[in-house]
């Protein structure tokens, strides 16, 4: 998995591209967000549009990461989310619990439709 990070006012949006699967790229999302909240980033945009697959342990690490964001009063947003990806948070009932977005515009603003 790579992260390429980018800034979009005082959001910073994080392009994944890859598996987030155990041992690839769960501790590297990790590691990321924590280093943002470390730096003082609260509001954090995670661009889904490259995952084609996310398995148990990265349902477990976006939990953690939006978890870690919220406890220092930021929020994490979902953008981009692929069909079989969004598929997969409903079947665990996580849908509910990311805010998810389709458009960029609107994830960087937290608002707007969502999915």
């Amino acid at each position: 998995m790579e992260i390429h990070e980018r800034t979009v006012g005082p959001v910073t949006i994080l392009d994944l591209e890859g598996k987030l699967v155990l041992g690839d790229g769960d501790g590297l999302l990790k590691d990321k967000v924590n280093s943002l909240i470390f730096q003082g980033q609260q509001q954090i945009v995670l661009n889904l549009g490259g995952v084609p697959y996310i398995d148990s342990a990265g349902l477990g690490q976006l939990i953690a990461s939006s978890t870690t964001v919220a406890r220092q009063g930021g929020q994490l947003r979902l953008l981009n989310v692929t069909k079989r990806v969004q598929d997969l948070l409903a079947i665990v009932k996580l849908l509910t619990v990311f805010d998810v977005y389709t458009s960029e515009a609107d994830a960087v603003k937290g608002s707007g439709i969502r999915l």
